[in-house]
């Protein structure tokens, strides 16, 4: 396992990138690597198969990208036949990864398509016949894509996968070794992942060769910058609390364990004066995007989501992160504590904790190696405006400014949640939904406990 040399990074064209790349950084204000970008970038650029562990908002995007990027500037591109591949367990990372590509992409005259559930087949069939050099995908589309032979992987020259535990743990694992057995043999394989658990370390083994590790932080909440809090509630005090808290200045993102939860409680936010759009896996691709849009300008600053987004938002500047109800596991709170303190950057993460649930939280955050402030809350109280900067809401109901599309895409079929298992190829259920038709009033999703099974 490598790590930095002491003093200072080295520059990008001191790590081998092309000239025309290190313009096109400048030119969006990225003068210097991030530390895991020095680390990956040399290896990637000599064409060894790579594993990284970084905490995420640790640059790893531009980490692998930039690199396949410039080893496959200059070749030929055919029709549907990518050269280059990174498979990513969410729609909002496949995007948000092919958004941060796509600039140094076209600098070096490529094109980066993004292949993704919940969004048009057409659309991403005529752009794979017009040529992609590098395939951001979602593994259900991608594998629905080669089924129905627009898409072939047999020019694939370099295959990355991205949060590879994420995908392990919402079931995609199968799909992934069906699609990295049809890439060209021989290739390069870089694979990034919080953890090495038996699975993503059985993928390691199955399809690197001889590969370079390359970690710069721990698996476990230990980042610095970031503060953690252990908030107890009273049943009747956290609906309060969780109002006071959303009307903070600021971005915040509150999690919650299922998809009604997270609508009710935008709502109920929204009905005492607090702009909040909710984001799940039961909203249609447009919706999800302009809701992140809303987010990430700043026009709605608060977003409640469940444990399907806990990996896929990247937003800058998010300076709060609420778990409304309590993760499940110590995995899912890093994976949404991760979503503050990005980049170097600072930021709190606050816990409301039930009497009833304290046992499990306390285990929990044990086992995730959190050291977390206590403290006993009530709605008004100095204490939770100097830990969250919480505020009392105007009481004026707010309209819904995420709000313009319908729920569910209309057409045939209906998208399958990304937190869901894959679905049998053209056929079969939504085993994302089970539980769908249940519903939760806001003061259910205020006083659940933590669950293993979760609907996203």
């Amino acid at each position: 396992m490598s790590t930095l040399p002491e003093g200072p990074l080295p520059s990008f064209a001191e790590l081998g990138l092309p000239e025309a790349l290190v313009t096109a950084l400048s030119r969006h204000g990225i003068e210097a690597p991030f530390p895991i970008q020095a680390l990956t970038m040399p290896d990637a650029l000599a064409g060894r198969d790579l594993l990284g562990r970084g905490q995420t908002g640790s640059g790893k995007t531009l980490g692998f990208g930039l690199p396949m990027l410039t080893r496959l500037a200059g070749g030929t591109t055919a029709p549907k036949r990518p050269r280059g591949l990174v498979l990513v367990p969410t729609r909002e990372l496949a995007m948000q990864v092919h958004d941060a590509l796509e600039p140094y992409a076209h600098a070096l005259g490529m094109e980066v398509r993004v292949v993704v559930g919940g969004t048009s087949f057409g659309k991403q069939i005529d752009g794979l016949r017009r040529g992609a050099d590098v395939v951001v995908a979602t593994p259900g589309r991608l594998t629905d894509l080669i089924q129905q032979r627009a898409c072939d992987l047999g020019d694939v020259e370099i295959a990355a996968l991205d949060e590879a535990d994420h995908m392990a743990d919402m079931g995609f694992l199968p799909q992934v070794r069906k699609l990295l057995d049809m890439v060209k043999p021989g290739g390069q394989r870089l694979l990034f992942s919080a953890t090495l658990d038996r699975d993503v370390d059985t993928l390691v083994r199955q399809y690197l060769t001889n590969p370079v590790t390359h970690s710069i932080a721990p698996s476990t909440a230990s980042v610095t910058t970031m503060e953690h809090h252990i908030l107890h509630v009273g049943t009747d005090d956290k609906t309060g609390v969780v109002a006071e808290i959303g009307a903070r200045e600021g971005r915040t993102i509150m999690f919650v364990r299922t998809k009604h939860g997270a609508d009710r409680l935008a709502k109920q936010l929204r009905a005492v004066g607090v702009s909040a759009g909710s984001l799940h896996g039961g909203k249609a691709q447009n919706a999800r995007t302009r809701t992140l849009d809303k987010f990430r300008d700043g026009t709605v600053p608060v977003l409640v989501a469940t444990d399907v987004a806990a990996r896929g938002i990247h937003v800058d500047d998010v300076s709060l992160v609420v778990h409304v109800d309590p993760p499940a596991d110590p995995k899912d709170y890093l994976h949404r504590a991760g979503r503050t303190a990005r980049a170097g950057e600072s930021g709190t993460v606050v816990t409301l904790v039930l009497p009833a649930q304290r046992r499990e939280v306390d285990q929990m955050t044990r086992s995730a190696g959190i050291k977390a402030v206590g403290a006993q809350v009530r709605p008004g109280d100095a204490m939770l405006t100097e830990i969250a900067g919480a505020r009392t809401p105007s009481g004026t109901p707010v309209e819904d400014l995420t709000a313009g599309g319908p729920t569910q895409p209309q057409g045939r079929r209906r998208p399958r949640p990304e937190g869901s298992a894959p679905r049998r190829p053209r056929s079969g259920g939504n085993p994302g939904n089970a539980g769908a038709g249940r519903t939760h009033s806001a003061a259910s999703v205020s006083q659940g406990g933590p669950r293993r099974r979760r609907s996203a």
